[in-house]
């Protein structure tokens, strides 16, 4: 269960950077150029690196459709409207409405894989989405105008992030390995974005500034931890537990805004939202 934390910890904390650091890739780089960039850079550090972290890691056949299936929608569907909802809202608000993820993702758990799910849990889930909504409620002056359905690009970047742990821990079930989860997803999710960038752009490469090539493929190897994180924490632990620990990225966002997108001040509200968050995060653990 420890570990569990540990890596649900993780994953938000890389999370919350990928976030911010798409931001800068999006000042040069549009949203599905920047996605053809990020995925398949993490895709190939994990290849190059296989022969070493998937050493004594067995290969279950039976397995391999249910890690295909989710690498057909994540990352790569959640990457291009993560960054199209960056480009349009900015990292916070995408964060913030992100965070729809969490309860998406117990719902699904305690109705198909029937979690419990304590009255205290459920408490400090909400607890803690509410303080991760009131740190980046408000909208950064420079955000410029935007319309209303751009809402819809992080309402359904939340669904899929919801969806996608109940499934995982299926195919972890049958598969036991985060390693393999991870890079069957992100090639499944190379093929698809590469294949988008080839439908649209002509050219499987990406014509970008070297700048913004740099800041994805950064991107992209924060997200690829975030989702090995992931991975790992629901092998080790119950979704009941990981979600509510990995809601508490958007306190990464912010604190990285604030010092890199430098549009962020730390003010009570942030303060307020934050002490909500490690409240609700310490009624989850001590459940």
């Amino acid at each position: 269960m420890t570990a569990a934390i540990v890596y649900a910890f993780a994953s938000a904390i890389f999370l919350g950077a990928g976030v911010v650091l798409a931001q800068l890739g999006l000042r040069t780089v549009e949203p599905l150029s920047g996605a053809a960039i990020s995925v398949p850079s993490f895709t190939l550090l994990f290849l190059v690196l296989s022969p070493l972290i998937l050493h004594g890691e067995p290969v279950v056949w039976r397995g391999l459709p249910i890690f295909m299936a989710i690498g057909l929608f994540f990352p790569a569907s959640l990457t291009l409207l993560t960054f199209a909802s960056n480009r349009a809202l900015g990292p916070v608000i995408t964060s913030t409405l992100g965070n729809l993820a969490p309860l998406l993702a117990v719902a699904a758990a305690v109705v198909l894989l029937h979690e419990p799910l304590a009255p205290q849990q459920l408490i400090g889930l909400v607890v803690a989405v509410a303080g991760a909504a009131i740190i980046t409620v408000t909208r950064p002056r420079d955000l410029g105008h935007w319309r209303s359905w751009a809402l819809l690009l992080p309402l359904a970047s939340a669904l899929v992030r919801g969806i996608v742990p109940p499934i995982a821990k299926l195919g972890l079930a049958i598969w036991p390995s985060s390693l393999w989860a991870c890079l069957v997803g992100y090639i499944m999710s190379s093929i698809v974005v590469l294949t988008v960038q080839r439908i649209r752009k002509g050219s499987f490469m990406v014509q970008a500034p070297r700048d913004g090539r740099f800041w994805f493929a950064l991107t992209g190897i924060s997200n690829g931890l975030s989702a090995l994180s992931l991975f790992a924490a629901v092998r080790n632990g119950p979704i009941t537990l990981v979600a509510p620990l990995a809601a508490v990225y958007p306190l990464v966002t912010v604190a990285l805004s604030a010092v890199m997108l430098k549009h962020v001040e730390i003010t009570a509200r942030i303060v307020a939202g934050t002490l909500l968050t490690v409240i609700g995060v310490a009624l989850v653990l001590i459940a």
